[in-house]
């Protein structure tokens, strides 16, 4: 199994923007990755993933604002996210499913490997 490591979570206003960064020390090939968010009471939600070749798909609540992106020398995945608002506040997780393509967003029981998580909270 491999390990994530993400990081860049904070604290910011509506409006702003943070970048997420996830690492993964064990995978070295291109897999499908993904980032998910879990608000308090609710369920984890997947917010985008991106494919071996770089492609990314993305939840509706997230299209125009969020960019997920990968740099494979680095084995990182990120997560611009842009145009914040309070709904996005959540505990941010990267995940991995072991293969190439991703085929869209999948259920989070589909991943076999999880970061532990990065918190983000959007205020007014």
């Amino acid at each position: 199994q491999g390990q994530l490591e993400e990081s860049g979570g904070d604290s910011v206003q509506v409006g702003g923007s943070l970048r997420l960064s996830c690492v993964t020390s064990v995978y070295q090939s291109a897999v499908c990755m993904a980032w998910f968010r879990q608000a308090p009471g609710k369920e984890r939600e997947a917010v985008a993933v991106i494919d071996a070749d770089g492609t990314g798909s993305y939840g509706e609540s997230v299209k125009g604002r969020f960019t997920i992106s990968r740099e494979f020398a680095k084995n990182t995945e990120y997560l611009q996210m842009d145009s914040l608002k309070v709904e996005d506040t959540g505990i941010y997780y990267c995940a991995v499913i072991n293969q190439r393509w991703c085929f869209g967003l999948r259920p989070a029981s589909d991943f076999t490997d999880w970061g532990q998580g990065t918190q983000v909270t959007v205020s007014t």
